[in-house]
């Protein structure tokens, strides 16, 4: 099976897809964003190459470009694979591919950060709305063909039948470390407000993502099905985007 089309592939039902982003800040002195890596570990240890992404520079809004090439990163290249695009406020994200498949391109997934409502300091609240699968456990395809269509303004108007939303789970205030924390079981090392759990309002206890922390610029995520990898990378990158609206 080829990268281009695992990426964009639904986890397996019963198993959790270990993975790692790594930050290179390399290019940031010439005013190039950092490059994120993302890997999947495999039980024996090696590691396989999956997704490249970076910020796009003058875009008036934040806009990610994901590769399956690490080298090219270009909006025409080769191995363009999906782009991530936000509002002006750096609030809501919406993921899309390639355009290739369809003569429009589809909407793989929204992403919606609420400001914070615990002041400035607590976790952010995230909504992700992803495409619903069918019956075959295939995507449902969602091609908006005119304005107000897209994942997000249906989900505004209520409009929610080929959709699933996630929602992060809320921390828990550990008086120990003095701060919100949530059990990743050895994933995670350090402490952040930018690490987070997705999880279904009927199962909170099955993580459909995981992500956090273990060193400076080195972040596990783990996702599950239904996500693909496509769509978990996309709300990774959307996190690490700091945008006032929501720190």
């Amino acid at each position: 099976e080829n990268l281009d089309q695992f990426v964009f592939k639904a986890a397996p039902k019963e198993s959790q897809m270990k993975c790692r982003i790594t930050r290179d800040r390399k290019g940031m002195d010439r005013g190039l964003y950092p490059t994120y890596f993302l890997h999947l570990e495999r039980e024996d240890g090696k590691k396989i190459f999956l997704l490249a992404g970076r910020k796009r520079k003058k875009s008036a809004t934040s806009n990610y470009i994901i590769s399956t090439d690490p080298t090219d990163l270009s909006r025409g290249g080769e191995a363009f694979a999906a782009k991530l695009r936000s509002n002006v406020f750096g609030t809501h994200f919406t993921l899309y591919d390639d355009g290739h498949k369809y003569s429009s391109r589809q909407e793989l997934a929204a992403i919606i950060y609420d400001t914070n409502v615990l002041g400035f300091k607590g976790p952010r609240k995230m909504t992700i709305i992803i495409p619903a699968m069918s019956i075959e456990q295939q995507r449902v395809d969602i091609c908006p063909s005119v304005e107000h269509e897209g994942i997000i303004d249906r989900w505004k108007r209520k409009m929610s039948d080929d959709l699933l939303q996630l929602h992060n789970k809320t921390p828990v205030w550990n008086d120990d470390t003095q701060s919100y924390v949530l059990n990743f079981h050895g994933r995670v090392t350090q402490a952040s407000v930018k690490n987070f759990q997705l999880v279904h309002e009927d199962d909170a206890d099955y993580i459909v993502m995981q992500f956090g922390r273990v060193a400076e610029d080195v972040f596990t995520m783990d996702f599950r099905y239904p996500m693909c990898a496509v769509q978990a990378f996309a709300v990774a990158l959307s996190s690490f985007d700091g945008k006032l609206a929501c720190e």
